[in-house]
């Protein structure tokens, strides 16, 4: 059984298995414009303010 999804990017079909490889993305192309969202912070993980300094607050010294 092959799953078929859509691109992310582009909606274009994509199977599930071996012949993709660039899963779930139909091409490098489209993996490359959805790491740049990414980046440009257009996708987010939402999360609380306060979660990256309680991540980092054993990093500092106290004074």
């Amino acid at each position: 059984m092959t799953i078929e999804l859509q691109c992310p990017t582009c909606k274009a079909p994509v199977r599930w298995d071996e012949s993709f490889p660039q899963r779930p993305f139909c091409s490098p192309r489209c993996r490359l414009i959805d790491l740049g969202a990414w980046a440009a912070e257009e996708h987010v993980i939402a999360g609380r303010e306060d979660d990256e300094q309680q991540l980092f607050s054993d990093d500092l010294e106290q004074p």
